[in-house]
């Protein structure tokens, strides 16, 4: 009978526990990375221009899993909640674009068929009348011979009548169509100018019209959100544009819903509201402590992190006073 020392079985136990972790360990990478492809295999589609960079991202991700380390691993996870997060918003905005388009052909067709059920107008009524004449004067008794040719003038004037009839709805719809489409480009243009392209808030100019408009007392927030420049600078453009709108996001969630919130510059923001000083100062306080930080993005399917430093300031509309020494203030401190 062979004797085993009591040491060299625990120690045969541990390997056994470690290969079977091992294994686990694998088994769930694995089956994280085959998650990850099926992610990118099965996002719904929309345009190329949205999915398409979705799947490069997911397939850049997961090809970064397979070194397997601790910390590609624990960066993979705030990268793929933001990848989604991407993704669920341009989703929700293509489909919000699809509802209004359809919105908009519903409506034109409605237009159409109500332009189909409109009188002809005084000019068919007495076009039509003079159709009946012709019609009574081809059934007079002493016009026997000429019977045959009045009949069929008589049946051309009707069918060329209800061609012009036609073609005159067609063209009233289309105009109305035209004039609808002329409409929504006009109201899409005016809202486009009065936002800043990046964060889709109001510009400089409209604030400055929208502060020379608020009432005296009103309570000014001046934020400074340091970190935006260098972030380009370190990750590009993209980088920058999307810390821009994950801070303009948390800044509005910071504000009441009442407050009307605009870019100044580059890194300066600005809001109207809440209406008294003693609430924008908390609100000031609250913003500066929490809006600080590093913020995770994503660069090409990793998460990066760049920091914003962020500063805050009241000004408050004097009553009795114009906008302009309130706009001064704004100028002085933001120097957009």
């Amino acid at each position: 009978m062979e004797w085993v020392e009591p040491s060299m079985i625990s120690i045969n136990h541990a390997m056994s526990d470690l290969e079977k972790c091992d294994q686990l360990r694998l088994l769930t990478l694995d089956c994280y990375i085959a998650a990850l492809q099926n992610a990118a295999q099965y996002a719904v589609e929309l345009e190329d221009t949205i999915t398409v960079p979705h799947r490069s991202h997911l397939k850049a991700l997961t090809d970064g899993l397979a070194v397997g380390t601790a910390e590609t691993l624990t960066e993979s996870r705030s990268a793929l909640r933001g990848l989604l997060r991407e993704y669920r918003d341009k989703a929700a905005d293509f489909l919000k674009q699809l509802r209004e388009e359809l919105s908009s052909t519903a409506t034109a067709l409605q237009d159409i068929y109500n332009a189909f059920n409109q009188s002809d107008g005084d000019h068919a009524g007495q076009m039509r009348k003079a159709v009946k004449t012709l019609r009574e004067i081809s059934e007079s008794e002493h016009l026997e011979a000429m019977r045959p040719a009045l009949v069929e003038t008589t049946a051309g004037i009707e069918q060329s009548l209800e061609e012009l009839r036609k073609q005159h709805l067609m063209t009233v719809s289309q105009f109305l169509v035209e004039i609808r489409g002329l409409h929504q480009r006009i109201d899409a243009l005016e809202n486009a100018a009065a936002l800043d392209t990046l964060t889709k808030v109001f510009n400089r100019a409209e604030m400055e019209k929208r502060i020379r408009g608020a009432p005296e007392g009103a309570a000014l927030l001046l934020v400074g959100a340091r970190g935006i420049r260098q972030s380009e600078k370190d990750f590009g453009k993209e980088v920058a544009q999307e810390l821009a709108g994950a801070f303009i996001k948390r800044l509005r969630n910071s504000l009441t819903p009442a407050a009307v919130l605009g870019r100044w510059g580059e890194e300066e923001f600005i809001a109207i509201g809440p209406p008294k000083k003693a609430e924008a100062l908390t609100a000031a306080k609250w913003i500066a402590e929490r809006l600080s930080g590093a913020y995770a993005c994503v660069q090409g399917g990793r998460t990066v992190r760049p920091a914003i430093q962020v500063e805050v300031a009241v000004v408050e509309r004097l009553p009795g006073a114009d906008a302009e020494p309130a706009l001064a203030q704004v100028q002085d401190y933001l120097k957009g």
